[in-house]
């Protein structure tokens, strides 16, 4: 069992950057892989960006290429989300996933098997 909880949300104007960070209980952290989604008001939950077991891999959506960043500590137990040059369309509910290693692909949301309670991030213009 993996307990996820996100943390750095918060409102920010166009142009500025935040960092959220998701905490993982446990000691296996370092076998999953772990996603980054979110969440707009009536629309569907998106991939953001993903990162491999060993933080070898990492895959991002065509709309944050270039301004996010996803990294990782296994000695923390954590995972970062980077985000910069944010825009009013960046406004959504995030959420961090892990999934077992191994087990698919990044940006498949049915292949994690855990995930945060999520954080709101809100960019005005």
């Amino acid at each position: 069992q993996v307990q996820l909880v996100e943390s750095g949300g918060g409102l920010v104007q166009a142009g500025g950057s935040l960092r959220l960070s998701c905490a993982a209980s446990g000691r296996t952290f370092s076998s999953y892989d772990m996603g980054w989604f979110r969440q707009a008001p009536g629309k569907e939950r998106d991939f953001v960006a993903g990162i491999r077991w060993s933080g070898g891999s990492t895959s991002y959506a065509a709309s944050v290429k270039g301004r996010f960043t996803i990294s990782r500590d296994n000695a923390k137990n954590t995972v970062y989300l980077q985000m910069n040059s944010l825009k009013p369309e960046d406004t959504a509910v995030y959420y961090c996933a892990a999934g077992i290693r191994y087990s698919g692909v990044l940006t498949d949301p049915l292949r994690y098997n855990y995930w945060g309670q999520g954080t709101q991030v809100t960019v005005s213009s």
